[in-house]
């Protein structure tokens, strides 16, 4: 019995995250882009400027602070294995369309955030608002607001949590021998003490993590691209040359046709980016600001971070070698490249560089949780989620998560339907904000 469950939640997860979701996301993405005049590309360097800007507005942190906790919860494993089987699966020109889900995904960003902001409210935790708040106030449909509300806080408990939990257990048992109930004791510890404090912790927590983790991957990353300057025009020519043409066999490398390339770039740059999941626009809504579209600017800057900059260098660090053609699992596939240069050393930053992703994603997930559980039960039940929250990350460290993984992508698949609805049905909102804010 429970085999077939595993499987029929295997072939479901298989199904939602199939061709009909991703033209739906990637559609979203475009009609969003043409309906906001192309709002990523004219305003970009605003955007980050706001960024780094203070305020003493409504909400409780700063916009860099929504940045990093957002960034806490997209950067992470998907970076680092994502894009090593976007090229494994789809060849080199998968990287391409990648580029495209991320540019393009950045205009979903910013009206998720935008109205997550016009839509919040206070409450005794602070502020609360995302896309239940904007499904059910905005669109005008309550209950779909609780339908993303469910399936939010229970993919916080398996792909946000568990998951993550796993994977960095995992990584401390191959690289460093530790056992997996040490490190999920001792994650489950760290993480209970941010979490606790509830937003304002998470945040200061996430404006120093973040930035630290994110330099040492990419600065490890830089450092062996300058000693492989040479191979990057190569690797470039391999992205663009391979994205309209798949790429035939070669060595270990099966092949990728067109549609491979297509179809694994456009999954892995969404699972990347998160543009259209609706998580990120929960933390958006804490943001110290009174207009919407500012901090919608600073949201969308994360996509632009995560994709644009972290997944390319991964990218050129993995093409710059012939590894890739080796047959080499995508799991392993970033830290042999890297290995190349560096040896056993990078090997081993790239396993804490897993690591740390995989713990921030945690941080940042508990928090999408949190506000998950006080908009269906009310703040009453706040500090028990936290409990709760906290022990699984010793069981998901300890425990196999085949089937918890395949029901965290039904549950993130379910999250993405209600938030495009909710984003659709106020595209009005969104032009009319935008046009106030620049004119």
């Amino acid at each position: 019995m429970l085999q077939s469950i595993e499987l029929f939640v295997s072939q479901l997860a298989g199904w939602m995250w199939g061709a009909p979701l991703l033209i739906l996301l990637f559609g979203t993405h475009i009609f969003l882009t043409f309906q906001l005049r192309g709002i990523q590309f004219r305003t970009l360097p605003l955007a980050f400027k706001i960024v780094f800007s203070k305020s003493d507005q409504d909400g409780d942190i700063s916009h860099f602070s929504t940045l990093m906790t957002a960034l806490a919860a997209t950067v992470g494993i998907g970076n680092i294995v994502g894009v090593a089987t976007a090229i494994t699966l789809g060849g080199p020109g998968a990287i391409f369309w990648m580029w495209l889900t991320a540019l393009f995904g950045m205009s979903t960003k910013y009206s998720e955030a935008l109205l997550a902001v016009k839509y919040r409210e206070k409450g005794p935790n602070g502020m609360r608002g995302g896309p239940m708040y904007y499904i059910a106030k905005g669109a005008g449909l309550p209950w779909l607001g609780s339908v993303f509300a469910v399936c939010t806080f229970l993919a916080a408990f398996g792909a946000g949590n568990m998951v993550q939990a796993n994977a960095t257990a995992s990584i401390f048992l191959n690289v460093f021998d530790i056992p997996t109930m040490w490190t999920g004791g001792v994650l489950a510890i760290l993480a209970g003490l941010v979490i606790v404090g509830g937003i304002k912790s998470i945040g200061r927590f996430a404006s120093f993590f973040v930035p630290f983790m994110i330099l040492l991957y990419v600065g490890t990353v830089l450092f062996v691209l300058v000693i492989r300057f040479e191979e990057i025009p190569g690797a470039f020519s391999l992205i663009f040359s391979h994205a309209f043409n798949g790429h035939a066999a070669t060595g270990g490398f099966v092949g990728a046709t067109l549609a491979a390339a297509i179809r694994f770039g456009v999954a892995r740059g969404l699972f990347s980016n998160e543009a259209g999941l609706g998580s990120a626009p929960i933390v958006a809504a804490a943001a110290k600001t009174n207009d919407p579209v500012r901090q919608a600017l600073v949201s969308m800057t994360g996509t632009f971070i995560d994709t644009i900059i972290v997944c390319t260098l991964t990218a050129l660090v993995i093409l710059t070698t012939d590894v890739w053609t080796e047959g080499i699992s995508a799991a392993d596939l970033t830290a042999r490249s890297i290995a190349v240069t560096l040896g056993n050393t990078g090997a081993t930053i790239v396993a804490v560089c897993s690591a740390l992703f995989a713990f921030s994603t945690l941080i940042g997930w508990s928090y999408y949780g949190e506000k998950a559980i006080e908009y269906l039960f009310g703040a009453q039940l706040v500090n028990f989620y936290k409990v709760i929250f906290s022990l699984l990350i010793f069981v998901g460290a300890t425990m196999s998560l085949a089937f918890v993984w395949n029901f965290s992508d039904v549950m993130n698949g379910m999250m993405v339907i209600p938030n495009l609805i909710g984003i659709l049905l106020l595209v009005k909102i969104l032009k009319s904000e935008t046009n106030r804010f620049f004119k």
